[in-house]
């Protein structure tokens, strides 16, 4: 196992995956998901939801590579035979789904960046026509703002640069650009925040995002608290599964989690901290209500952003939107980067075929299937609106699908470790690196949600995820 490559050690690891959690769910979906359900009663469901049942799940997916050194397959067919090894295809192939498209989403970031940075986006009029028009015609290399407008460009552009940090291997690709990348996230973060907070009204928005209002607290918000809390972590698709395996055994399982769980939800919490005094920013240029803004899903960050830093004037808006969409390209690399090592290491652990050579097969195989992806903002009708899929497009399809993996594959995780490998086997790995651990009250928190509550919660979720979005019943609560 030596050639396989194994993190530094623990701040490398850390870092690692911390970068595989957070990306650009943190960004635009934390902020609008908790703008949607009241803000700060959110917030404080989000943070139960990941420190009671995340933190578990993620333990266990750590301890399960580690303990096999192995890619999602291999460990799951060495801890419990090859029938389970299933699950860990299952995962894998969770993942590539999520690359497919959410490199997409990557490169309409990378050019936003371009054309705030160096470009005239700022002195567009009509924010919302020029979102529609710049992701319809993925091969327009006509100028604009004196640069290509090519979403197949850019998104190119950010699957090699995945590819090029993932063919460095473990510590000299994956754990030194996280290392650099980590850091320069937070402190871009931290320095639009403190920005943020100087613009007028700005301080209504932090009202709004931290003072929690009890009477908005429904079983909706507990609902959408629990798969943010999931899905930000990346659990349930066999990434943590495939870091654990680089793992040295002298490191401490349950501390290195509880640090990488605080890590991302701490990007989370910046997010909303940065945003919501923006937006209130923003309504009170136009002498607006907050809640007249529509920042669900991609308007907020490609519509309602691009806004606010064109009423901040053409050189702070320039300043400030192009360290903000630096920030989203660093968040959403660390993640691609995790996501192209999740098939890399199974090809080059099971099928013993050399990582370089893996990693550019499987980075073109994955633009080529993100392609319909792009397609369908527009370009192609069928793709655009799906007639099996209740005239959704076929990116909001796969990222649905996606969602649906991650809830399932986490919930047979957990019974996979209950049922099948044993929780014995699971307290023997978290023993390494932890001689308290047999002794802790840690121990039976794990022991109580990982073969009890994660597996029922999860499955519940599952079916509701897949309700809401097969049959179109949003809201069921």
């Amino acid at each position: 196992m030596a050639n396989r490559g194994n993190f530094s050690g623990r701040i490398g690891f850390i870092l690692a995956a911390a970068g595989s959690a957070v990306g650009l769910g943190n960004i635009w979906r934390f902020p609008y998901l908790a703008g949607e359900n009241g803000g700060a009663i959110f917030l404080l469901v989000y943070l139960c939801c990941i420190f009671l049942l995340c933190y578990p799940v993620m333990v266990g997916e750590i301890a399960i590579g580690r303990s096999a050194a192995s890619d999602a397959f291999g460990s799951y067919s060495k801890l419990g035979g090859r029938k389970w090894g299933y699950l860990g295809l299952f995962g894998i192939i969770a993942g590539v789904l999520i690359l497919s498209f959410y490199n997409v989403v990557a490169g309409w970031a990378f050019g936003y960046f371009l054309h705030i940075s160096f470009g005239d986006l700022l002195s567009e009029q009509n924010f919302g026509t020029f979102f529609g028009t710049y992701v319809n015609d993925i091969i327009d290399l006509s100028s604009l703002g004196g640069l290509a407008n090519s979403n197949l460009l850019f998104s190119l552009v950010f699957m090699v640069l995945t590819a090029v940090i993932v063919s460095q291997g473990i510590q000299k690709g994956i754990e030194a650009s996280n290392k650099i990348m980590m850091p320069s996230l937070y402190i871009i973060l931290v320095g639009i925040i403190v920005y943020s907070l100087t613009l007028p009204n700005a301080f209504s928005g932090v009202k709004f995002y931290l003072i929690p209002e009890f009477s908005e607290l429904k079983i909706q918000t507990v609902v959408d608290g629990l798969k943010q809390a999931f899905f930000s972590l990346s659990l349930g698709m066999g990434a943590l599964i495939t870091y654990g395996s680089y793992l040295s055994k002298k490191e401490n399982i349950t501390s290195s989690a509880a640090v990488i769980s605080i890590a991302d939800t701490s990007v989370a919490f910046f997010a909303g901290l940065m945003v919501f005094p923006l937006v209130h920013f923003l309504a009170y240029k136009l002498n607006i209500n907050p809640q007249e803004i529509g920042t669900s899903g991609p308007p907020l960050i490609f519509v309602v952003l691009p806004q606010i830093f064109h009423e901040m004037g053409p050189i702070l808006g320039r300043i400030i939107g192009g360290s903000f969409f630096l920030l989203v390209c660093f968040a959403a690399l660390t993640s691609t980067i995790s996501l192209l090592e999740v098939p890399v290491a199974y090809l080059v652990d099971q099928k013993k075929m050399k990582r370089t050579t893996v990693v550019w097969l499987i980075a073109l195989i994955i633009f080529v299937c993100g392609l319909p992806s792009m397609m369908s903002m527009g370009m192609i009708e069928w793709l655009n609106k799906l007639s099996f899929y209740r005239g959704q497009d076929f990116l909001t399809f796969i990222a649905d699908m996606s969602d649906i993996c991650l809830t399932v594959g986490g919930c047979l995780m957990c019974i996979f470790i209950g049922r099948r490998w044993g929780m014995a086997n699971m307290d023997a790995e978290l023993t390494h690196g932890n001689d308290r651990y047999m002794a802790s009250g840690v121990r039976s928190y794990l022991h109580l949600t990982i073969k009890w509550i994660a597996p029922i919660l999860l499955g519940f979720l599952s079916i509701v995820i897949i309700v809401e979005k097969f049959f179109g019943i949003e809201n069921l609560f």
